[in-house]
């Protein structure tokens, strides 16, 4: 197993871009002569009236040459149409007229987020996949319970074609854990901050396995109507509990658009794992507060590891400031096990 220790980024850096549309000129007409700005009176003479008759033709003159342009215009567009039509239906049937679809020679990477986050918490990570050709799914994960949401994952993972690479974080390496398992498509697993349970283990006994997590007291419950218990994150606990090593002002949108988990899922075990048979890699905060980082040492070197990564400082969430980190072993997973079937 390689276990790297790597400083984080000092700061997130965020830009916007503001846009304004120019104002339309104002416009002023202005009379000729002495005449009041409400209206204009003209006094016919014969060279006055030689001038207003050729203004008048000039003006016809004008209006022609406009309608001869728009309806060339409208020819021009119609004909663009026509071939249009024409370009589709002489193409081969089946295909798009533009393919954008990514290298098939490249996995299909599906992103699985834990509890208290959702999916847009993958976008760093997701734009860099992108620009480098990877299909990418970021799933939206129920959070209702370890065997409903490996079951949902299962399920979607029957209509991907290829090989395929499960990155998860936190609970959500509960679910790619079991929901991977006897999928021979899934080709590696990424482990960011996450439980990587062994059959029976669930997270509530991996997070209390080593001391050191304070999510406990930061949670605030919610009962639903069938009794069961939605858990959040408090929004006056989120930044410092769950993404202390980003802006603040991150960690307040993040707070705000949390899902929340059931907490009975907190207490299921998982079904057989897949990383006893697919290769896995690991990537972790020192300072989650969480998951402490001595339980993802413990579970990184359980589930052999190929490389282990473990950042100075990094919160629980350290996959969203050092996202190209992220990328890196997921290249790296891809790289190592292109080819393998």
């Amino acid at each position: 197993m390689r276990t790297d220790v790597c400083r984080n980024a000092s700061a997130t850096e965020q830009a916007s871009a503001v846009m304004s549309y120019p104002q339309p000129a104002s416009i002023r007409r202005t009379s000729p002569g002495n005449c009041s700005s409400s209206s204009t009176t003209i006094t016919e003479s014969p060279t006055r009236s030689c001038w207003v008759g050729a203004s008048i033709g000039a003006v016809g003159f004008a209006g022609n040459l406009l309608r001869a342009a728009g309806a060339s215009l409208e020819r021009s567009k119609r004909k663009l149409v026509l071939d249009e039509q024409k370009r589709a239906a002489t193409a081969p049937r089946g295909e798009p007229m533009t393919d954008t679809r990514p290298s098939s020679s490249k996995p299909t990477i599906v992103l699985v987020h834990g509890a208290f986050a959702e999916s847009s918490s993958w976008s760093g990570v997701i734009s860099q996949l992108v620009a480098e050709g990877f299909p990418v799914m970021a799933l939206a994960n129920p959070l209702r319970g370890v065997p409903s949401d490996c079951d949902y994952l299962r399920a979607t993972l029957k209509g991907l074609d290829g090989d395929i690479i499960l990155v998860g974080h936190s609970y959500g390496g509960m679910v790619i854990s079991g929901g991977g398992a006897g999928n021979a498509n899934v080709k590696a697993l990424v482990f960011i901050g996450v439980f990587a349970p062994e059959a029976g283990e669930t997270a509530g006994q991996l997070a209390n396995k080593f001391p050191g997590s304070t999510l406990g007291e930061t949670l605030a419950p919610v009962t639903l109507a069938d009794g069961e218990v939605d858990l959040y994150i408090s929004q006056d606990r989120y930044h410092q509990q769950f993404a202390a090593d980003s802006p603040v002002e991150v960690a307040s949108v993040m707070a705000a658009t949390q899902r929340p988990i059931l907490e009975s899922a907190f207490g299921q075990g998982s079904t057989e794992p897949a990383w006893k048979s697919v290769p896995s890699w690991f990537l972790f905060g020192s300072l989650d507060l969480n998951i402490p980082a001595e339980a993802h040492r413990f579970m990184a070197e359980r589930a052999g590891s190929r490389r282990t990564i473990e950042l100075p400082n990094g919160s629980h969430t350290v996959g969203i400031p050092e996202a190209a980190r992220v990328v890196e072993l997921i290249r790296e997973a891809a790289d190592v096990t292109a080819g393998t079937h």
